[in-house]
């Protein structure tokens, strides 16, 4: 019999029968009353989750789109934009932007630690920058980066600088709040720590965003462009483009579990889960990437031990019924990626480790099966 496979990457995550249930509904016009309501009500209680007194927006599309949406609405050609880059995902900000003909800086840290909030603060020092973007959790290194005080010092040293904050794989997974930590844009996606399928790209701007675009006047990007949105989000009786209903539906379900939990539960559940996966899975003999302090709560990077091939022991892991990433950039084929965010609870962990365990004996290795999980679960009681 072939093993139920667990989903254990960095996105999509494991969604739940509540939420997929929404995506079976049958599809209703975008233009019905109730969905009407529905959309409305997602908008305003995703806004308030996240502290966005500014506006929210949920259209279709991935959290690239969203990083572009970003860049079109507060940066125009010729500006100056630093980027803060903790990994793979922070460089995709250079080529959004310089397509856009905006001149493009870039600071970087060594693979496996955060840029300091103080070299940010010399670096914005150096010339006048209309915006800078930092990646709150870059899953190719696993590092989470300090939100809240990066924001703090843009905000006091730097007010002009809007502050863009690339939440992919951190947003309702790693504490994070719009008007709370000074973030003027906070993007991310619907199938990272939200729990839901891939399809919508989440945008919340603060008020300062917003005058910076009315600021840039008609700006070359048409789908992207807040001005088009902002009525259907505040009224989305009106029409633009055609919503996924679907998955607005299943992002609404999403919500409610949320609320239910309590956010500030689900971020102490996160950092709890994964505190004890990297206890779990050093103790099999891997090794974290991320450097002690700014380990994201989301997902783990580990380098694998002497003698473990890349591929042939995520392929184990996978007839154990445990789907793993393999690791992009510098840590291409000497470290794996494990999620651990969203809808993944104990039970779901408890098994990927499980499934690790019998890849690492089917690898050669030599362990005491249920030694990992034994870690685990101690350090979740």
């Amino acid at each position: 019999m072939q093993n139920k496979r667990l989903v254990m990457i960095p996105g999509p995550t494991p969604t739940i029968r509540r939420i997929e249930d929404q995506m079976s509904r049958p599809t209703c016009a975008h233009g019905d009353p109730d969905f009407v309501k529905d959309f409305k009500e997602v908008v305003d209680k995703t806004g308030a989750l996240l502290d966005c007194s500014g506006q929210t927006f949920v259209i279709a599309g991935s959290g690239s789109l969203a990083m572009e949406m970003a860049i079109a609405n507060n940066l125009k050609s010729g500006d100056n934009l630093l980027i803060v880059s903790n990994g793979f995902f922070g460089d995709r900000f250079i080529d959004i932007a310089e397509r856009k003909g905006i001149n493009v800086d870039v600071i970087k840290a060594p693979w496996g630690k955060a840029v300091s909030v103080g070299d940010i603060e010399n670096k914005l020092g150096e010339k006048t920058y209309a915006a800078v973007t930092v990646s709150h959790v870059d899953t190719s290194t696993a590092v989470l980066a300090p939100i809240a005080e990066i924001g703090e010092m843009v905000s006091e040293k730097y007010p002009d600088t809007i502050y863009i904050v690339d939440g992919v794989a951190a947003t309702a997974g790693a504490r994070s709040y719009v008007d709370g930590m000074h973030i003027d844009v906070l993007l991310t996606g619907s199938q990272k720590a939200f729990g839901v399928a891939p399809g919508l790209a989440i945008l919340f701007a603060s008020k300062k965003s917003l005058e910076r675009r009315k600021t840039l006047g008609v700006i070359p990007e048409y789908y992207v462009d807040y001005e088009k949105w902002i009525p259907i989000m505040q009224d989305p009786a009106k029409y633009f483009a055609t919503p996924p209903i679907n998955l607005i539906w299943a992002l609404q379900e999403a919500i409610k579990t949320i609320e239910e939990e309590g956010i500030e539960a689900r971020y102490d559940r996160h950092e709890k889960q994964a505190a004890a996966m990297r206890k779990a899975l050093e103790v099999l003999g891997f090794k974290v990437t991320a450097e002690a302090g700014c380990e994201a709560p989301t997902l783990t990077n580990c380098y694998y031990m002497d003698g473990i091939n890349d591929s042939e022991f995520r392929n184990y892991a996978l007839d154990e019924g445990v789907m793993l990433a393999g690791a992009l950039g510098e840590y291409a084929g000497k470290a794996f990626r494990i999620g651990h965010m969203g809808n993944a609870d104990v039970h779901d962990l408890v098994a990927a480790l499980a499934g690790m365990e019998r890849a690492l004996v089917k690898s050669g290795v030599e362990i005491e099966l249920g030694k990992s999980i034994g870690v685990f679960m101690k350090e979740m009681e």
